[in-house]
């Protein structure tokens, strides 16, 4: 089985620099809860990992079905609960393709791909939360 390994060093009141591969990810909190906003939350962090895992399986795929876009963009929202701890009960992938001639069949089946096969973010996810996914062309 194959380990993963991260480093986490705190700086100064809430700041904390992450390592990762070699990049290093600013962590902070707001500053009502003593941060200085150096760096983004944690919980916000969790929706990235998840729009950037199914991001790279859904291009990936996309570009090996020959699917012809411009951009995509993933926007992730997220419902958290009201008492501590607080957590995520549900998230919603919403993936915005821009294009001509888009063919939606190939969309679905990339981004359905992602969710059940490839995304180990969104399996992980889904075994303690709900996940919606969502496609969009736009003009």
């Amino acid at each position: 089985m194959k380990k993963e390994s991260i480093n986490v060093r705190w700086k100064e009141g809430m700041f904390f620099e992450a390592k990762v591969d070699g990049f290093k990810v600013a962590i902070d909190a707001d500053p009502e809860f003593g941060g200085r906003s150096k760096g983004p939350k944690p919980k916000p962090l969790m929706m990235v990992a998840l729009a950037g895992c199914t991001g790279m399986d859904t291009v990936s795929l996309l570009n090996k079905m020959r699917v012809n876009y411009e951009s995509l963009n993933i926007v992730v929202e997220g419902e958290l609960t009201e008492e501590h701890p607080k957590h995520f009960t549900k998230m919603k992938v919403i993936y915005e393709l821009k294009g001509e001639n888009i063919d939606i069949k190939k969309v679905q089946k990339a981004v359905e791909l992602s969710k059940e096969k490839y995304c180990g973010v969104s399996y992980s996810y889904k075994r303690v939360m709900d996940l919606e996914y969502e496609i969009r062309i736009l003009d």
